[in-house]
């Protein structure tokens, strides 16, 4: 190695050496934590809330199912009717 007044030793590197290993960003790290984080929660809220109630919703359902059975009442009653008026004519 030749110094050149006081400067670093300059080191040639031979081309047949494989390149050093690169290090992985500590920064994709935390990325794919905070996803992994992330899935786990949402997952977690789903099975948490998939077998919940709506007493609210199924209150606005059997009201909307009376009345569409009470409807069918009234529509067979109105047929029941017509016909007992065709029969005596």
């Amino acid at each position: 190695m030749v110094e050149d007044g006081g400067k670093s030793p300059i080191s040639v590197r031979d081309p047949l050496e494989p390149d050093p290993p690169v290090d992985r960003p500590r920064g994709s790290l935390v990325i794919f934590l905070l996803v992994a984080i992330a899935l786990i929660l949402a997952i977690g809220f789903f099975y948490m809330t998939k077998d919940r109630n709506d007493n609210q919703a199924d209150a606005l359902i059997d009201s909307a199912n009376s009345a569409d059975s009470a409807v069918h009442v009234v529509g067979d009653a109105a047929r029941n009717a017509a016909d007992t008026l065709r029969k005596r004519d």
